[in-house]
């Protein structure tokens, strides 16, 4: 296929993207180049919300063919957290035909350089900005999100933690020089003298993993990344949740035979009902990067079995919030509130369990007991979603029965003090969206502490009466240690408290959120800014996004000559 974008014209207008990214990354300061407003789209070609919405409705019942090597079928089957059945069908593949003819493709990828590989992948980025409207129904009807929390994390969002992905790697890639003159002096004799050429090689085909809640968030991490250290990138989606990352793909490949380059450098691998082709795909010798985002154990089964691929996890953990004193109550009830109730409680970052001294806490409102700070985040949730409008546009719809099961299960654990209720949907009357539930549980009972050491996903919540707030440290350390966490918070106006947790976090690896009360919440992270885990604690082997993340993508391949 003839080239229809020059190296020249990705450069030029890809280049400042990068290099404020490349600028971003380093100073951590904010910065997006992706409008998190719906009304800002609709201009230079993007599509506005009508648009959007109608192009998502257009692929209702279609054949996505992507033109890849080896379909042998076509399958599909999602149906919408919201009652909808979406009816489109995807490429199945025959991998021993697919994989070879991804390969085919990477030595012009690798040969192109850092730079090409880069201004490649921002167009790829720039085109799904310009659909993000169209993005945003394709999540929220396979994640439930709701529409706003879809338009933002699956659309924006997601955008920058691709772009992060795309910064770091080009960092990386170019630490090391293309070429080198090494002159040894050797006395009265000539010098040695050569001339050395390094290369960044790709690893391999990269498999990406998606999950169910996160698709595109989650997902373009891993995928750029890989993608931009010259490896070719085999997407596996979620079976509820393919659309989004199926979409995705074909902008890739479209971009990627415009620029001249190879489609198959990115691929989808759409399976067949209960097929399990994660599994099979994960252990093939083409495949040498892997990126999860799910269960614990899978995660567990892919860093013991994939022992040919370097595999980066973000499995569960159990995130845990320390409420020692607070100096805005309010504040404090309020942050909560909203981050127990985003997203049904649906995200890796939701808090779980809350560690309140039985005795109670000091508060610009005086001393609480333990029973009252409960009862009075029982209410705080309450009266935000109490309207029903309100509470569907933070909730959004439960994205798997299993989630349902684990909500209704929690009531018997312990002591309810916040019971779910069920919201109707006028819009989508087949959503199940339920309000969360608050368990008290008592830290000192071995019953109780089965339950809030376990992750329970879904909007659960463990209110957990501990001896003292040296208590709360010490539970929150081997929460981390054995359980994992993604986010831990804590509120204190006690110097030593907040240090102790701090040197917890530090020695754990846990990323600490201290007395938010404002528009920040603990379950949010921001790209080229905050990190989303660590790597550092069982809950992630990796964090996103860093160094880390994408230098073991590549490697770099020496040739020395005479000079």
């Amino acid at each position: 296929m003839a080239a229809e974008l020059t190296a020249h014209e990705l450069i030029a207008q890809h280049r400042p993207t990068l290099d404020q990214a490349l600028e971003a990354i380093r100073t951590r300061a904010y910065w997006s180049p992706h409008p998190e407003h719906p009304k800002a789209y609709g201009e230079d070609g993007s599509l506005d919300m009508a648009a959007g919405k109608a192009a998502f409705d257009a692929l209702l019942g279609t054949r996505l063919d992507l033109g890849q090597p080896g379909t042998d079928g076509f399958v599909g089957g999602e149906v919408s957290p919201y009652g909808i059945e979406l009816g489109v069908e995807y490429p199945h593949a025959d991998v021993d035909v697919l994989l070879p003819a991804m390969k085919a493709g990477q030595k012009a990828w690798r040969d192109a350089g850092a730079e090409m590989r880069a201004v490649v992948c921002l167009e790829i980025l720039k085109r799904i900005s310009d659909r993000t409207h169209e993005f945003a129904h394709a999540v929220m009807h396979t994640s439930g999100q709701a529409f706003m929390m879809a338009f933002q994390a699956g659309g924006p969002h997601a955008q920058d933690r691709g772009l992060e992905a795309v910064a770091y790697a080009y960092v990386e890639q170019v630490r090391t020089p293309d070429t080198a003159e090494w002159t040894k002096p050797q006395g009265k004799r000539d010098p040695l003298a050569l001339t050395k050429q390094f290369t960044p090689v790709p690893r391999g085909v990269g498999l990406v993993i998606g999950c169910n809640t996160f698709p595109t968030w989650n997902g373009y991490p891993g995928l750029f990344a890989s993608l931009a250290t010259g490896n070719a990138v085999l997407v596996k989606p979620h079976p509820r949740a393919v659309l989004p990352l199926a979409l995705t793909v074909q902008v890739a490949r479209d971009v990627l035979g415009e620029a001249g380059f190879d489609p198959n450098l990115v691929a989808l691998a759409a399976e067949r009902p209960g097929e399990g082709v994660a599994k099979t795909l994960a252990t093939r010798p083409e495949i040498r990067i892997i990126d999860y985002t799910g269960s614990t154990e899978f995660g567990d089964w892919l860093e013991a079995n994939a022992r040919q691929a370097q595999v980066y996890t973000e499995k569960a953990g159990v995130n845990t919030v320390l409420v020692e004193s607070a100096a805005n109550y309010k504040g404090m009830l309020s942050n909560l509130a909203f981050s127990l109730s985003l997203y049904s409680g649906q995200m890796c970052t939701t808090p779980q369990n809350l560690l309140i001294p039985r005795d109670g806490i000091r508060t610009d409102e005086g001393p609480k007991t333990f029973d009252e700070v409960v009862s009075d985040l029982a209410r705080s949730v309450d009266g935000l979603l109490g309207d029903d409008a309100r509470a569907n546009a933070l909730l959004g719809a439960i994205v798997n029965p299993d989630v349902k099961a684990r909500l209704e299960a929690a009531a018997g654990l312990g002591e309810v003090a916040l019971a779910s209720r069920e919201v109707a949907n006028p819009e989508f009357p087949g959503a199940v969206v339920r309000t969360p539930v608050i368990v008290k549980l008592d830290g000192a009972k071995p019953d109780d502490e089965a339950a809030y050491m376990s992750e329970c996903f879904g909007p659960v919540s463990f209110a957990v009466a501990v001896d003292s707030a040296a208590d709360a440290v010490e539970l929150l350390r081997r929460t981390i240690r054995e359980k994992g966490a993604m986010t831990v918070g804590a509120y204190t106006t006690d110097e030593q408290v907040e240090q102790a947790v701090q040197e917890v976090c530090l020695e754990e690896a846990a990323q600490l959120s201290l007395n938010l009360v404002g528009g920040v919440y603990v379950n949010q992270t921001a790209a080229f800014s905050d990190f989303h885990g660590s790597g550092g604690n069982p809950a992630a082997n990796s964090a996103l996004c860093d160094g880390a993340f994408v230098a073991n993508r590549f490697r770099v391949v020496e040739v020395r000559r005479e000079a």
